[in-house]
């Protein structure tokens, strides 16, 4: 599962990577959870690629309330083509959903740490994800909402938890967006290693936010 992330890179410079000519600056973020906004790129009409926010929790088309979305921040690469709640989105609505790094806790003797795990390279990449358009049959109300698809832990991530995002890099990631490949294909191309290290336990709490989260409160691991 992944619960948490976080994107602090220029929004310009980090949508550029993966294909979008121009996008609003965000505010930098280091405590991503579910049900706020993610930046996501998107394929618009004409081929296009825009960069637009999504609610984190995928609330499908036919689904009668949206607080479904809150059990839906994450979908299984091993099932998700054929699960109700994902596989129209996964046929014809992928996105890639731009991070910097993700949290995972890894259960220690004093209880579970905090760790931010990023490329090695420092660089900015993005999750393999899906969008919906949910609209209220009763009041209108619409939103647009994503999910990200993770997969059983890599060698280096399996010290830490037993699932992780999927992650790609800009030619994985057009290979996503086109739908040219099977996800379990692109689940295990993890380009470039990793690294990993303990934060402090305030990212423990949603409502905490800045730099720094991020800093490192022990030993830097690498893949």
């Amino acid at each position: 599962m992944c619960g948490r992330f976080a994107f602090y890179s220029p929004t310009e410079a980090a949508a550029a990577l993966f294909g979008v000519a121009s996008a609003q600056p965000l505010t930098p973020r280091y405590n991503i959870a579910p049900t706020q906004d993610i930046a996501a790129i998107r394929t618009a009409e004409g081929g296009v690629r825009e960069l637009t926010l999504l609610r984190w929790g995928l609330v499908p088309s036919w689904a009668k309330d949206p607080s479904i979305g809150n059990r839906m921040i994450n979908a299984r690469a091993e099932t998700v083509a054929e699960k109700p709640s994902f596989r129209a989105a996964f046929r014809r609505r992928r996105c890639l959903v731009l991070a910097d790094g993700f949290y995972e806790w890894k259960k220690e003797n004093a209880g579970k740490t905090p760790y931010l795990i990023s490329l090695a390279s420092g660089m900015p990449f993005a999750f393999a994800g899906l969008w919906e358009h949910w609209q209220s049959r009763e009041t209108g109300e619409s939103i647009e909402t994503a999910t990200l698809i993770t997969t059983a832990a890599n060698g280096f991530m399996a010290e830490l938890h037993d699932r992780m995002p999927v992650v790609l890099e800009p030619a994985t990631a057009d290979r996503w967006l086109a739908g040219e490949d099977d996800v379990m294909e692109l689940a295990t191309e993890y380009g470039p290693g990793l690294r990993a290290w303990p934060v402090d336990r305030r990212v423990n709490n949603a409502r905490n936010e800045g730099a720094e989260l991020i800093e490192p409160a022990g030993e830097i691991l690498t893949s």
